[in-house]
This record gives C-alpha cells, structure tokens and sequence, in this order.
C-alpha cells in the first residue's frame, strides 16, 4: 500500500443535526434525531466565491456501518474528505460537497429501503435529509447535480436509490454491491441457523410456525442477547445480518419481530415462498423493471473485486450483462482484491461522478 499524504488545503468539515418525522416511532426504537458530518471543499468558503453552488454527493457505508466513521482518523490511509480533498488539489476532479448520513439500526444497519420492521430509510434519505441539505448549504440543488455512493450494503442502497428515486439521484456508484442472493446470502444461513440453535432450548413453540417463517422465540432471544453483550463475536455478528436482511426484504407487521425467516429454523429447509420475497429486492432481478430509470442517470459506476470473500463479483458480472442487454449505459471494472479496503476504488468512481454531475 502506498501512503499519500494529504496535500493542499483540508476543506472544513461540519457537524449538523436532524429531527425526523420519518423515522420517529420505528419499530426498534432507534433515535429519530441524527447528528452527522457534512464535508465542504476549500472553495466553499473562498471569497472569490461567495455564492458559488456545488454538486452533492451522499456516502452510504456498509453494514456495521455509520457515515459518520468515514470522517475519522485512519492509520496509513486516507479517510474519505483527505481523499477527496487530495483529489481535488490534484484537478483529478472538481470540488463537491460530501453528506455522510447516519443510518444506523439496532440491527446493525439497513439497506437504504423502506422496511416496516426497521424503518423508512429510504423516505428519510430522499424526503427529509436531501431537502435539508439543500436548505442548510449552496448545494446545486437538482438530481442533475447529486449523486449517491457506496459500498457493499451502502453500494446495494445506492444503486437501489437509482432504480426507485431517479427523480433524486442523477449519478450512482456501487462498490461491492449485494448482488445474486442465492450466492451473496443463501449459503451463510447454515453458520445462521447454528447461531441461533444456541437459544432453542428456551423457544416457545408455534404449531407450523417455523414452516412459514416465523420466530419460534429463539430469535427474539438471540437479539435480546446480541443488545446485551459488549462484545459479539464475528459467527454472532454475521448471524445479526442475516437478520437484517430478513427484516429489509421479507417484513410482516403480523410475524415476530416484524419479518419472516426464509429457512426452516429447525431442519434447515428454503421456504420458497419467504425467499421469492428476497428475490424480489435482488439487483439482478430487479434491473429489468427500472431499466427506464437507470437509463435516465447520468452516471452510473459498478465495480468489485474478483477475489470478494463474500462472492459478490458474480452477482456483478451478471449486473453489468443484464444492463449491456437493457442498453443501459454504465461502466463496469473488476479489480484483483477483496471486499474489505477497498475505500480506494473512489478514486474511479467520485471523479467519474463528478464528470457527469458538475454541469
């Protein structure tokens, strides 16, 4: 790795807070109010610019994830405003304000969609935190000018984004989205299903329950478990995922918890039914119905690396081909790592927004 150091002036960064209507009363109980980083270029606060307006671009960050820790300090690298900053003295891009919004959950995040076991997020990022930080700052305030970015969940929820919000967002970046669930997901159920046996002793039985999805009581006891404990272990983390996925892409006001489960909790067995509704959330499913709005992007970037742990460069390669055969206009670039640090690869994408977003 190759330490660059920062150059020329850092920009300023700010702290804002913000009072939701969307997300009071979530089902997890999760604050309603987020204080979190926005990033001004230096040229904000030049004055020879005194009303300059600047493009927008929106980091999403992963599971386990809050935008504010893209903003803090990294040992040997760079974190996401030195990179960018650095960039700009550089005139690899142009200057952009950076919004980091903070979407944490008790479930360990969410995947910028609305859930009704986890909340609206994707109402609170497109009703309430674009049109505040259009109001708080000179943003060029049209999606013409805005774009979203990510990585892995962040990257899923971006370019979601850009199927279902095209009237918000006019550029989009996905780094190591989830893609292709009957690889991404499907076969870290099993480490799942062992994770939450350690509670079964003390779960409540449902006659037909856990057929059709639904909790037996272990769940509830391993999430009553996980909010407890100081320090989850990596099997129980990945375990707390899979739940959250769950709660994103298969939710049941009526079911325990708020969401079904797409496996048998006790013999291991798909429900197809439960993993049709998974499905019907995966990209490669889903480009066929938002061609129109992806083809009315001005940029649009995919990439991941064809080592990822995680096996998502699949789900990408059939992305990219999917939107070939669509027509939609993209680019698409594997390079040799992994899914973990890669923060690097924005020095493809945030230039390649900024292109299509400045004007």
């Amino acid at each position: 790795m190759t330490l660059k150091r920062p150059q020329g002036p850092s920009g300023r960064l700010v702290w804002v807070e913000h009072q939701s209507r969307v997300l009071a009363d979530n089902p997890l109980g999760d604050p309603a109010s987020r204080r979190f980083p926005v990033w001004l270029p230096p040229q904000y606060d030049q004055p020879a610019n005194p009303g300059k307006r600047f493009p927008v671009l929106y980091d999403l960050v992963g599971y386990l994830g809050a935008g504010p820790s893209h903003t803090h300090w990294r040992p040997l690298e760079e974190n996401v405003p030195e990179r960018v900053a650095r960039l700009i003295h550089e005139k690899t891009m142009g200057p952009v304000i950076l919004v980091f919004p903070d979407c944490f959950t008790a479930l360990g995040g969410n995947q910028y969609i609305n859930s009704s076991a986890i909340g609206r997020y994707a109402d609170y990022l497109t009703r309430e935190i674009v049109p505040f930080i259009d109001r708080e700052f000179r943003t060029l305030a049209s999606r013409d000018h805005r774009g979203v970015f990510g990585k892995s969940s962040g990257g899923y929820g971006a370019l979601v984004h850009g199927m279902k919000y095209p009237e918000v967002w006019g550029g989009v970046a996905d780094h190591s989205g989830d893609a292709y669930f009957d690889f991404v997901y499907r076969s870290d159920w099993p480490n799942t299903l062992d994770e939450l046996a350690r509670h079964r002793v003390r779960a409540r039985k449902i006659p037909g329950g856990i057929e059709r999805g639904l909790d037996d009581g272990r769940v509830r006891q391993f999430l009553e478990m996980i909010w407890q404990k100081e320090k989850p272990s990596s099997q129980e983390t990945h375990a707390l995922m899979n739940l959250c996925m769950a709660a994103s892409y298969d939710p049941d006001p009526r079911a325990p918890n708020g969401f079904r489960l797409p496996f048998n909790l006790e013999t291991g067995e798909l429900i197809p039914l439960r993993w049709a509704r998974w499905l019907q959330h995966d990209p490669i499913h889903m480009v066929g119905q938002h061609a129109k709005a992806l083809k009315s992007l001005r940029a649009l970037f995919i990439d991941c690396g064809w080592r990822d742990q995680y096996h998502i460069h699949y789900g990408s390669r059939i992305l990219s081909k999917r939107l070939e055969a669509l027509r939609v206009p993209h680019c698409y670039e594997e390079f040799d790592d992994t899914h973990s640090g890669i923060d690097y690869r924005m020095e493809r994408s945030l230039p390649f927004l900024f292109k299509a977003l400045k004007n």
